[in-house]
């Protein structure tokens, strides 16, 4: 069959005079094939081949049954149609099934609308990092979003361990204002511990406890489906494929910094879901009341022991401490860009927060007074020696005296 360039040329060199001698000559095509294109209005249909018959016609009906119950794979088909009695190859029927196999897809999900202060969805996320050595380094971020207003709160840490998590729980929550009644999570070893028997999640202690003090229940989805916290799943790759790309940053109180600034911004934007700001929204999450400082305050600290030099370890930073602590448990917590460190309660050092690994920071009169206690925090138990006391000498007629009263 001819193309339709070439048909046309025909016509045109049959309008331009030329017998059909002359175009066979100049074309190379038969007189006959030349004499069908000039005659037919158009290109000529082809004339319909007389079908071939094929092994598998007998056994197509059957072929289609095990389509209907999700058989696609040819080589069980090529093995049950054996069975059968059929004798032809697997290439025809790759070819029979290749239009009928329907489109790899996941599957289908229903969509849920949560309501107005109902829930929030967290997750970690591990982003990467080019640093001073030209290095790529890890770093952890946390995000949390609210399921209605989908307002989201990042924030960078060094470690993903549970009082990472409660700290920053409880900033993402004061970012808020608020508390949902609800936390959904993944089954993230810093909430949960593993599933009982009753195939109920058995929570981390400080979690459970947390959770309890500020009135939130916790739930965490099915593994393998991260689909059910799909906004904070969302969000986790905003974070990576939006904000991190080509980000400066000095250290990582810097980094939040940005973070936080990035949060701002991105909570002022009009939502592509719902189609309103998340900051408008966030107005009508009538979430719960911020529990009052001193409830929660117990789960910003860590514990920590003091080295015999006198500093505690905090994120790779060493924070120094009066000498007479050294061996002593204490409680470390960060707030507000400072590092406070109490013994039983009562401060003993506060210094401002570092961020560079391996930062050495000296307490003031750290060192007081050591070498006169000789290194050691309380007086060493010992005797006291007293001096010699003189006896008394008296006369025997004193004691005579004395009988004789008493007589």
């Amino acid at each position: 069959m001819l193309r339709s360039g070439t048909v046309i040329r025909l016509h045109e060199l049959q309008a331009c005079g030329k017998s059909i001698r002359e175009i066979t000559r100049e074309t190379g095509h038969s007189r006959n094939t030349i004499r069908k294109y000039l005659r037919a209005n158009g290109i000529p249909e082809p004339r319909s081949r007389k079908k071939r018959v094929s092994k598998l016609d007998p056994f197509k009906s059957l072929l289609d049954q095990y389509l209907e119950k999700g058989i696609f794979n040819c080589e069980v088909l090529l093995r049950l149609l054996k069975e059968r009695g059929y004798t032809g190859g697997i290439t025809i029927i790759k070819d029979y099934v290749k239009p009928r196999r329907p489109p790899r897809q996941a599957p289908a999900v229903q969509r849920y609308e949560t309501k107005a202060g109902y829930q929030a969805q967290v997750d970690w996320k591990i982003c990467e990092y080019i640093d001073l050595n030209g290095e790529v380094r890890k770093i952890p971020v946390f995000s949390m979003v609210l399921g209605y207003s989908r307002a989201m709160y990042i924030e960078f840490t060094k470690r993903c361990d549970i009082h990472s998590f409660l700290r920053c729980l409880m900033n993402g929550l004061e970012y808020f204002g608020g508390v949902p009644k609800t936390m959904l999570t993944d089954q993230m070893k810093t909430v949960i511990l593993g599933m009982g028997d009753d195939r109920k999640p058995r929570w981390h202690p400080l979690f459970e406890d947390f959770a309890a003090t500020i009135g939130m229940i916790p739930k965490v989805c099915r593994v393998r489906r991260p689909q059910t916290k799909g906004k904070v799943e969302r969000s986790v790759q905003f974070i990576e494929q939006n904000f991190m790309p080509g980000r400066s940053f000095t250290d990582l109180g810097d980094l939040n910094r940005q973070a936080r600034q990035w949060c701002d911004e991105q909570n002022r934007r009009i939502h592509g879901t719902t189609g309103e700001r998340p900051i408008d929204r966030l107005a009508q999450e009538k979430l719960g009341m911020l529990p009052s400082p001193e409830r929660w305050a117990k789960y910003r600290f860590e514990p920590r022991k003091v080295s015999r030099d006198g500093f505690v370890s905090y994120d790779s930073v060493r924070y120094g401490v009066p000498w007479r602590y050294s061996g002593r448990e204490v409680k470390v917590r960060d707030i507000n860009g400072f590092i406070e460190i109490y013994c039983e309660k009562q401060l003993i050092a506060r210094h401002e927060k570092q961020y560079r690994s391996r930062t050495l920071v000296m307490c003031e009169d750290q060192y007081a007074n050591l070498s006169t206690a000789q290194g050691y925090a309380y007086p060493r138990p010992q005797g006291v020696q007293i001096p010699v006391q003189d006896v008394e000498v008296r006369p025997l007629d004193v004691y005579e005296h004395l009988v004789e009263v008493g007589a």
